[in-house]
């Protein structure tokens, strides 16, 4: 297993506040993840300490075993923004081409083909793009560069249902073509589950789970039943949400299940079912207060 990006122990504080709290992360090469969390979490703060914008108050980064020194940009990289400060009179194919002079993988013939996807006028000014519209900039800069590491902040904000369809097929069948190690940072968790193969959920700055998103679907459950049943059935188990209906209880749990377990369900007649990966993300963050 060879790895891509290492953070180790990183911290960040603005006065007595932690954006960032003894956070370890690890990204495998070629493989997609999803950096999950809430607006104020730390996931852009950890971007922008990873690309170099932000000079940590501890902890290491390690690229492909390369230590970063302060201030040093990882090498064969690409960062997409949230909000990227592009220069509003520029045109876009003029963007375009400022950026593919950093990427030295830079496919240009993808990059026209994702123009015709994302319905983008290379002759636009910046200026007269709208913020969806504009992100998409930013987006085909991310799949064109095929940079080795890339990370996306809040790559469909502002999309409207299509255009984040699309942006999300464009990457998973570039993925395909041409692997490499994606990090997309995002509060729209559902939207994720479909593409990223593990995930980081980030909450207060530090990491509460790290998993692969198969493990998440398969151990993610939802519990119904009478008190002392759901009690009995869930002892011993990770609980990471309970709460009383009627005469009933209901409880979200973290546990892989087996047959013996779904025996013993029927003979307690409680019901299971799977968590969407939403509400999975809210009674963890709940849980982790």
């Amino acid at each position: 297993m060879s790895i891509a990006l290492t953070c180790s122990n990183l911290n960040k504080k603005y006065g007595r506040t932690y954006a960032l709290r003894n956070l370890d992360l690890q990204l495998e090469e070629n493989v997609i993840y999803g950096l999950l969390g809430q607006n104020g979490a730390g996931k852009t703060t950890l971007l922008n300490t990873i690309a170099g914008g932000i000079t940590p108050n501890g902890g290491t980064i390690e690229v492909r075993g390369k230590k970063l020194g302060k201030g040093e940009l990882p090498k064969d990289f690409c960062f997409v923004r949230e909000k990227s400060k592009y220069f509003g009179g520029a045109r876009v194919r003029e963007i375009l081409q400022f950026a593919a002079s950093f990427h030295p993988n830079w496919d240009w013939t993808f990059a026209h083909e994702l123009l015709e996807t994302f319905r983008l006028d290379p002759d636009k000014k910046i200026r007269q793009l709208s913020r969806g519209t504009e992100s998409l900039v930013g987006n085909i800069i991310g799949l064109a560069s095929r940079a080795p590491l890339t990370l996306f902040d809040e790559p469909v904000l502002g999309l409207d249902v299509l255009m984040r369809e699309r942006f999300y097929k464009a990457l998973l069948e570039d993925y395909a073509n041409s692997p490499r190690t994606i990090l997309l940072s995002t509060h729209l968790v559902d939207e994720i589950a479909p593409v990223a193969e593990k995930v980081y959920i980030i909450e207060a700055g530090s990491i509460l789970l790290h998993d692969e998103m198969n493990r998440i679907h398969m151990a993610a459950h939802l519990i119904r039943g009478k008190a002392e049943a759901v009690a009995s059935f869930t002892a011993g188990k990770r609980v990471l949400h309970k709460e009383s209906y009627g005469r009933g209880t209901l409880a979200a749990i973290y546990e892989p299940l087996d047959d013996s377990d779904m025996q013993q369900a029927r003979e307690l007649n409680i019901s299971i079912e799977n968590l969407t990966l939403q509400k999975f993300f809210s009674y963890l963050i709940e849980g982790g207060h």
